[in-house]
């Protein structure tokens, strides 16, 4: 379900720290227009009071005098000359001119009546404007003066234009501040390729000599990601080294129990301490293969195969040892390709997989399944997909199920077999032919996909 825009808008804010921190320059700069804005208005009134009032009523006594000569009723032609010459409103009544310059504009509230208090605005500047710009003449007319609001409105809109630059002004800060964040993009680039084991490639470093913070950070990182990588070489070149000399003890030792008299007495353990010694040659194996696939360099001696055949060819193989395989179901299509592969490898991968899916669903009421079918645009490459009808693996162990020892609790027991290394080596195999490999449950059982790409 799609969520609407004010929910997405608010989502995509809370993750993204551009967009707060242009929020918070956005709302900072309007407080501070609005403060100043404010501020100075209120030091202007304050002026006005002290300095600007007087000026004003002797302006205002002058204009009186002009529209209404000593002695005589105000004239309404000297009334017209003043707004010819002033952007202002005259407003005469008495007993001999009632006469207003300006019939369509509204009355300001001060002269209104006194009683109807309820409309009128809270004017802080001057609380009271009717001794400023109202005068009373000697023959009792009353000569009132008001600012012309068509005059006003024709003035450019300077609220429009100063929303209009502090727009401007937001877009070039958010373009700096995206410039000023743009490391972070790349911390999070070579955090991502450092947890995925690719340490080759640091995390650029802007001005090195001289680095901001996010500069110390990524530096930091990239210091944290070359000691990783050291310790990693380290345990890797120590587990290589154990492998190898382990080998040849394991040897002497398979020797010397062959050479055990096939006696019923000792014919029990000779054939247990066999089975345990074969196990510790496969796992040294291992060992020394997802070494040699996880290292940079490693090489891939590809010869023309059909998987088909391929996998045929294992199954009878895994019969000899496992009576349990005869009964695995080969779904081949009919038109998958002979590729180039390494036929070592892709045994390996097929010889784990039928393997653990073997071992996982002993007493399923169906047998494992294996699906060999075309991939790719063109039907050049190969799909294999294992399925098993066993318990499955608890969702949020899936992405851990290819990881070197990784054994969930509720799906691999010690006394199930393996260590962990079936499902990681298949992984290995799958990337260094520059495939895919992705496990998913398919309720009952497991499924494994691995995509074969052609050489």
């Amino acid at each position: 379900m799609k969520l609407p825009w004010y929910r997405r808008a608010l989502h995509a804010l809370r993750c993204s720290l551009k967009l707060r921190l242009m929020l918070v320059f956005l709302l900072l700069a309007m407080g501070v227009a609005f403060t100043f804005i404010s501020g100075a208005q209120k030091a202007f009134s304050m002026g006005w009071r002290e300095a600007a009032r007087p000026l004003l009523m002797d302006y205002v006594d002058r204009l009186a005098t002009d529209i209404a000569p000593a002695g005589g009723p105000p004239q309404i032609e000297r009334a017209q000359a003043v707004m010819n010459r002033l952007p202002i409103t005259v407003d005469i009544t008495g007993p001999i001119v009632n006469w207003r310059s300006h019939p369509d504009q509204a009355e300001p509230y001060w002269r209104k009546e006194r009683g109807n208090d309820r409309g009128r605005r809270a004017w802080d500047d001057e609380p009271d404007w009717e001794p400023l710009l109202v005068r009373q003449t000697a023959d009792g007319h009353r000569i009132s003066f008001g600012m012309d609001e068509a005059t006003l409105k024709k003035r450019p809109k300077v609220i429009g234009y100063t929303l209009a630059a502090l727009l401007v002004l937001t877009l070039l800060a958010f373009l700096y501040v995206r410039r000023l964040l743009r490391p972070l993009d790349d911390i999070r680039q070579g955090a991502l390729r450092f947890g995925s084991g690719e340490f080759g490639v640091p995390i650029p470093v802007k001005h090195p000599k001289r680095p901001d913070e996010l500069g110390e950070l990524a530096a930091t990182i990239n210091t944290m990601g070359h000691d990783i990588h050291q310790m990693l070489e380290a345990q890797r070149a120590l587990l290589l080294a154990i492998s190898h000399e382990l080998r040849s003890p394991l040897t002497r030792a398979r020797l010397n129990t062959e050479l055990l008299p096939e006696t019923p007495e000792v014919l029990a353990q000779r054939q247990a301490l066999l089975r345990d010694l074969a196990e510790m040659a496969r796992l040294i194996s291992d060992l020394l293969e997802s070494e040699r696939l996880a290292g940079r360099h490693q090489a891939l001696h590809r010869e023309p195969t059909d998987p088909v055949a391929l996998a045929y060819e294992l199954i009878e193989e895994l019969a000899t040892t496992q009576p349990a395989a005869h009964s695995i179901t080969v779904h081949a299509a009919p038109d998958v390709p002979t590729i180039a592969l390494d036929r070592t490898r892709v045994r390996l991968l097929l010889r784990n997989l039928l393997d653990n899916a073997l071992r996982h669903s002993a007493g399923a009421p169906q047998a494992v399944e294996l699906h060999l079918r075309p991939h790719g645009v063109d039907g050049q490459g190969v799909e294999l997909e294992v399925r098993d009808h066993g318990p499955g693996v608890p969702d949020d162990q899936l992405p851990q199920l290819a990881q070197a020892f990784f054994r969930p609790d509720t799906a691999r027991t010690r006394a199930a077999g393996g260590v962990g290394l079936g499902l990681y080596l298949c992984r290995l195999v799958a990337q260094a032919h520059g495939g895919t490999f992705a496990v998913r449950n398919a309720k009952p059982g497991l499924a494994v996909t691995v995509t074969l790409p052609p050489g």
